[in-house]
């Protein structure tokens, strides 16, 4: 009888001291190169492992049907046949433990996990004799899971062959950066939500009131209790009507009109201004290399879209109700229009986003300043 085919567990108990033991796996797993593909102690513990198995230390059996003369270099042995070979085992041993608290490595803990990883062969090969691998919901996970991990590689792949030159780099840099200035402003603002209020305010400033003053009683924006104190920041930062108001701007000068934006109506102050320097090509090159990279992979895969087919199935589509059955609020998205969406790369454009009263940024940045660009 095969140590496959036995009733009893695959792994044995060698007729050997416990001393001989651990020497005959030390020997084994170093030769195999083992230990020093995992020689690294995580924060978490092999208790877990060494219970998985039922065994501490021990080799397993010799499988009958391959000895191992019969073995390449890469096998450390076979599971009713199938090679169990080093990369899957480095690859297993790794994941666990970086899964286990107070992990150690030693001879013990790496012949418990080949043990544990034995045993997960063992039951998967009884699952695939059950025909669970054709179960459309397994068979489904298994394929996507493929998907996910190919791509991962292709995409890792394609980043490693298509590094950019030092050549775009510089050329990257020039175009967007050297022999550039900046300007920066320093302002103030008044917020409020009609237009009217704005024009009020903006005759009590002509008439002499305080604008700082102003702006802690009246300004709806959260710089009010500060006097409408923005600090100093690049015109980037705000909305584009803000921005533009700031143009041509003299120093010590208010806004004569009000300027609508999406947060309602400013009267902005002009306190100062400077030009910044372009910044070296050292303090960018991060940035850079991540941009043409990204710009690398966006054309590997727009060009595997290009040529590949996609057909959506129409029949996943839910029809069109009719006048009479359409409800007054906007419907939900359908599932084929999500779908269409995902199939086609399509993304909402800034335009078609609705406009948020308080952008993404980290507090206290103003409301009516937009994410800066990083």
């Amino acid at each position: 009888m095969t140590a496959a085919n036995s009733p009893k567990k695959s792994f044995k108990h060698n007729k050997v001291s416990s001393t001989m033991k651990k020497k005959i796996i030390l020997a084994a797993l170093c030769s195999a190169g083992l230990l020093t593909a995992c020689n690294q102690t995580t924060e978490q513990t092999a208790t877990a492992a060494a219970s998985e198995s039922g065994r501490s230390a021990t080799l397993p059996a010799k499988s009958e049907q391959a000895s191992s003369d019969e073995m390449d270099i890469e096998t450390l042995l076979t599971v009713n046949g199938k090679p169990v070979t080093r990369a899957m085992y480095s690859l297993y041993f790794q994941d666990r433990m970086r899964n286990v608290a107070d992990a150690k490595n030693s001879p013990e803990m790496q012949m418990s996990v080949l043990n544990e990883l034995s045993n997960i062969l063992i039951v998967a090969q009884d699952a695939e004799k059950s025909g669970l691998h054709e179960r459309a919901d397994i068979a489904a996970s298994l394929e996507l899971l493929k998907a996910k991990l190919l791509t991962q590689v292709a995409i890792q792949e394609h980043a490693t062959s298509h590094k950019p030159t030092d050549e775009q780099v510089q050329q990257a840099y020039d175009a967007e950066y050297a022999g550039q200035s900046n300007a920066e402003f320093k302002a103030r603002h008044i917020l409020v939500k009609e237009e009217d209020e704005a024009k009020s305010l903006i005759e009590k400033l002509a008439g002499g009131a305080d604008f700082a003053e102003l702006a802690i009683e009246h300004s709806t924006g959260p710089t009010g209790k500060n006097g409408g104190d923005l600090g100093w920041f690049d015109p980037a930062q705000m909305v584009k009507p803000f921005a533009d108001a700031l143009n041509g701007m003299e120093k010590d000068k208010y806004t004569t009109a009000p300027v609508k934006t999406q947060f309602g109506w400013h009267i902005i102050l002009l306190e100062d201004s400077r030009e910044t320097e372009a910044p070296t090509l050292e303090s960018v090159k991060g940035k850079i290399l991540t941009k043409l990279q990204q710009g690398s992979l966006s054309e590997y895969m727009q060009g595997l879209r290009d040529d590949s087919t996609l057909v959506f199935n129409e029949k996943n589509a839910k029809p069109a109700p009719s006048a009479e059955q359409a409800p007054e609020t906007p419907a939900a998205e359908s599932p084929a229009e999500g779908a269409m969406e995902a199939a086609t790369g399509k993304e909402m454009t800034s335009d078609e986003q609705p406009a948020t009263e308080m952008p993404a940024a980290d507090a206290p940045q103003p409301p009516w300043k937009t994410k800066q660009k990083r």
